[in-house]
């Protein structure tokens, strides 16, 4: 357990600020985990928000120190949200592969030495995204998933804090991408040219505010590397904290390393029968409090 007092300095500011600034090896993604288990006190009473605070005010942050010593590395314990038979939810941290090595497949087999299926994931996010990621804990149910998500038949949504505010509530925008390798950076056109890609990207406005930012429930009907941040940028609304594809002035306003994009919500909607695992049907999981 960690005790601080807020200072002068931080007075007014953001939660997250203060703790990341004045909690060694505190990473981003283990403050929100920490915060959606309400391990957080502010004067006596818990809080899942990333609140405001003010000089004088007690925090207390119930984290041990063996998760301060994995950031930026990988994670000592997995935020597990939902387990059965068949399958795995796995909320995942910032600055980790979902394969690899050193990935979270590698923790997830660590984990799951003794089993004689070592659970696979079924899709995957970048490196610095949050958030949920299915696995599968057989093989059957492994065939079964990645072809669901081949048929979009499993929804995935995403939450993306963006500079810049709409003009519309809802938007379905189609464009083109190119993905370099040498470079490890994709490139948007509005128009097809050679060796680009069709990608579809649409997005709803959940939260407009004032500071010229808003918070986006974004989904893609095609997959493609970096295609959220990307296209976002594109469309003039990058991601805070993207250090890629968004902007440094603006990533420097509001104190962000990390990009504010979240995988926060799996539904299955099975259109055909599927075997062992019909009862996921209409089944929906929801990270909730992801502090933007």
């Amino acid at each position: 357990m960690k005790k601080l007092i807020v200072d002068k300095k931080y007075d007014g500011k953001k939660l997250n600020k203060f703790l990341l600034d004045n909690i060694p090896n505190l990473s981003y993604s283990l403050f929100c985990n920490t915060l959606r288990k309400k391990d957080i006190k502010i004067n006596g009473k818990r809080t899942n928000k990333d609140v405001s605070i003010y000089n004088g005010d007690e925090i207390l942050v119930y984290i041990s120190d063996e998760l301060l010593q994995y950031k930026n590395s990988s994670i000592s314990s997995l935020d597990i949200i939902y387990e059965d038979s068949n399958i795995l939810v796995i909320n995942k941290p910032s600055n980790i592969e979902v394969t690899g090595n050193n990935s979270l497949t590698d923790l997830v087999h660590q984990y799951y030495k003794d089993s004689s299926f070592k659970p696979m994931p079924c899709h995957r996010l970048d490196r610095n995204t949050i958030g949920l990621i299915l696995f599968a804990k057989n093989e059957e149910s492994l065939n079964i998933l990645l072809n669901k998500f081949k048929e979009h038949e499993i929804e995935k949504h995403y939450l993306a804090w963006v500079y810049g505010i709409p003009t519309v509530d809802y938007k379905r925008v189609e464009s083109y991408l190119f993905k370099d390798n040498k470079k490890s950076m994709v490139y948007i056109s509005n128009i097809p040219k050679k060796g680009y890609v069709k990608i579809i990207t649409s997005f709803s406005v959940l939260e407009k505010k004032s500071d010229n930012t808003c918070i986006l429930d974004v989904q893609i009907e095609t997959g493609k590397t970096h295609q959220i941040r990307a296209h976002l940028a594109y469309l003039g609304y990058p991601i805070i904290g993207d250090g890629k594809y968004g902007k440094n002035d603006i990533n420097k306003l509001f104190g962000k390393k990390e990009q504010m994009l979240c995988s926060y919500i799996l539904k299955f909607n099975f259109k055909n029968d599927s075997g062992p695992l019909n009862y996921l049907n209409s089944k929906c999981f929801v990270l909730e409090n992801t502090c933007y």
